[in-house]
């Protein structure tokens, strides 16, 4: 499965996993984005006031271990909200997203610390009361219309 996807690969690949070890990737940047999305639903699946993701093609992305060990879950009143998590730990991991043209990598599963910061808040407009401030980066109510 490795063949030309694995030699691409280099030594400045992103790595990540999850809690208990089973499911690792590397990822080769750039990435596309990296965002702050304060939805319903991404607070409801990570249990917390947002979710920090960032995005790159399929082809920059390859498991290492464990991907027969993700189980996926697929909102069925959601056009694209999917999760991807591991069933031994339950830690959410990379998932490629419905229409098949993103990798969409949970910021927390990184064991490497990403060449990009966070750029802008998504799904302002229902965020938590409790949450964070935007610390200076944009917002949006939803999906920017340049997306």
């Amino acid at each position: 499965m490795e063949g030309d996807r694995g030699e691409q690969m280099n030594q400045s690949s992103i790595h990540g996993g999850c809690l208990c070890k089973t499911v690792t990737f590397e990822v080769n940047p750039p990435f596309q984005k990296m965002v702050h999305c304060h939805c319903s639903r991404c607070r409801k699946g990570t249990g917390t006031g947002h979710a920090t993701n960032l995005t790159v093609e399929p082809s920059q992305f390859r498991w290492l271990s464990g991907e027969e060990d993700i189980t996926r879950y697929d909102l069925s009143t959601a056009k694209s909200f999917g999760k991807w998590f591991c069933r031994h730990c339950g830690c959410p991991v990379p998932h490629l997203a419905r229409n098949g043209k993103i990798m969409v990598i949970p910021a927390g599963s990184l064991d490497t610390v990403p060449p990009i910061t966070p750029t802008d808040h998504i799904f302002w407009a229902s965020r938590a009361p409790w949450g964070c401030t935007s610390g200076g980066l944009p917002t949006h109510a939803e999906y920017p219309e340049s997306w």
